[in-house]
């Protein structure tokens, strides 16, 4: 009983850690949304697949979870890191919501005879936002804040609190899902709640599809930066005070210049 939730980085297999690409070579079924399926078809064209559509999250989960309690080993992929924004938080919620026993994959392969339950192993991927700050330079060099847009499953008034407290400590922020078919007005909104802590000629790096074949890396301003080019695959790179805007890159000083003579 081996279910293993896997970062798949941006699907590409250069981005790919070894530990995951041997997982999903070695499992007997693989799960995962059908577009993270097809990034990795290569690695899963012998295997049983479990794939579905967006909002079937819960769905995907439970079927990985039921295989691998049926006996067989299975890959529960996510794209980017399991653990950010993805499936390891929502494999540990139903696993607690059912009861069910889990034990480190490690821990029950070095005591075969141990303790009985479902051997979990969470195997980490390169996340969007470490993917995209690679394009745009390095712009979380110092301390930063990750917030998503998305208010499927957070309320809007906590994220617009989450948006002006991290604008207030001048933090570096990161918006995931900035925009969609369905949500078109909430990076505006956010513009506005930053603009209220931070200049408008704050450098902003846009990163869509890091690593992917539709890759493109631009930069502009927070006063402008409602008029970018965003969607689903695109992360945000919202520079601090002290961000700086260098030729074609974006990086924040972590602040060796006031210490050290460089």
């Amino acid at each position: 009983m081996n279910l293993y939730v896997i970062g798949t980085g941006p699907g590409n297999i250069d981005y790919m850690s070894q530990r995951a690409v041997d997982i999903i070579k070695q499992v007997d079924c693989v799960a995962g949304y059908t577009t993270y399926i097809e990034l990795i078809d290569d690695l899963v064209k012998d295997k049983e697949i479990i794939s579905t559509g967006m909002m079937k999250e819960v769905d995907r989960v439970e079927k990985a979870i039921e295989q691998a309690l049926a006996g067989k080993s299975c890959a529960l992929v996510s794209g980017g890191d399991p653990g950010i924004y993805a499936m390891a938080g929502l494999v540990f919620e139903i696993c607690q919501q059912r009861g069910i026993k889990l034990v480190r994959s490690q821990d029950k392969e070095n005591n075969p005879d141990g303790d009985k339950g479902l051997a979990l192993e969470i195997v980490p991927g390169i996340p969007a936002l470490a993917a995209g700050a690679a394009l745009a330079g390095a712009p979380l060099t110092h301390d930063f804040a990750a917030i998503s847009l998305s208010d499927l499953l957070t309320p809007w008034e906590k994220i617009e609190k989450r948006l002006t407290c991290a604008a207030m400590a001048d933090f570096v922020i990161v918006l995931y899902n900035p925009k969609s078919k369905k949500r078109d007005w909430q990076l505006k909104r956010a513009q506005e709640l930053i603009l209220e802590h931070r200049d408008g000629s704050t450098p902003v790096g846009i990163v869509t599809g890091a690593m992917r074949e539709n890759q493109n890396v631009t930069f502009t301003t927070l006063d402008e930066m409602d008029r970018a080019d965003v969607g689903m695959q695109t992360v945000v790179f919202i520079g601090s005070s002290a961000s700086v805007r260098y030729m074609d890159f974006l990086f924040t000083p972590r602040g060796y210049a006031k210490k050290y003579d460089i």
